[in-house]
């Protein structure tokens, strides 16, 4: 059986529902959307719908502060199990990250702080990655087969950004970020889109200044990346640059599944 997940930012759900968002899963017709930057809380949003097309909505994780941040999981199949958080109620009140279990498998849905207000959202921003690898190892003890996916706020490599020589210095481009990247992947992951495509120029994110995404002058910052022992059923890994309903564009993966 073949998996799709899809990863949306979609900057606002209330705003990508009345751009099409309902009409476009329609068409995409994921087993699993996971999307980041709600900006909304649970009766905000339209969970009729949702569950028309006949996705499960239990999994919404609404921030403290309204109109902010939230993640939220949309699955056809129930999670065996689910969570919210990171045990951390500096970051948790942000609602950043959604665990759910679906057979063996154990998604990830998270959303990493911008740093690019200044220097504290930066601070903010390092020491949630810090937590959060903290977090992802600790669950490995208990579940091997992770899907983390999400909006990392992080350009991994150089290919990752348009003209990586004028955003040094830039948060999101920052050396000791892309270290941080580095380490996780070396802590048994996979960067599941570069298995397929290492070519330029494949970005998920546009700035809404100077006709960024008309000129095509993006960043790579969403990401669905998996653990090693994923590698072998991962059958395609895309972005869909076409779909224009956010600053960011949704990324997909479809791998072999037994749920």
């Amino acid at each position: 059986m073949i998996m799709k997940i899809i990863s949306f930012n979609v900057n606002g759900i209330r705003s990508a529902i009345n751009k099409g968002l309902f009409e476009w899963i329609y068409k995409e017709n994921p087993d699993i959307l996971c999307m980041q930057e709600i900006k909304a809380c649970f009766n905000q949003i339209d969970t009729t719908s949702f569950r028309i097309l006949g996705y499960n909505c239990q999994l919404i994780y609404s921030a403290q502060k309204k109109g902010y941040s939230g993640v939220a999981i949309f699955s056809k199949k129930y999670p065996n199990i689910y969570s919210f958080g990171i045990n951390d109620s500096l970051f948790d009140n942000e609602g950043r990250v959604i665990r759910a279990d679906f057979g063996d498998l154990t998604i990830i849905c998270v959303y990493v702080p911008s740093g690019s207000s200044g220097i504290v959202r930066q601070t903010i921003k390092m020491n949630f990655l810090n937590a959060f690898i903290t977090y992802i190892l600790n669950l490995q003890f208990e579940r091997s087969y992770l899907l983390i996916c999400g909006d990392y706020n992080i350009c991994r490599q150089s290919i990752d950004i348009n003209h990586p020589e004028r955003h040094i210095g830039v948060s999101g481009f920052l050396p000791e970020e892309r270290e941080w990247f580095e380490q996780f992947i070396q802590c048994g992951f996979v960067d599941s889109f570069r298995e397929f495509n290492k070519e330029i120029n494949q970005y998920t994110w546009w700035s809404y200044r100077f006709n960024a995404r008309i000129k095509n002058l993006g960043w790579r910052i969403d990401y669905h990346i998996i653990t090693n022992n994923l590698k072998s059923r991962l059958k395609s890994a895309k972005i869909l640059q076409e779909v224009e309903m956010s600053d960011h564009c949704p990324i997909v993966v479809e791998f072999l599944s037994n749920i």
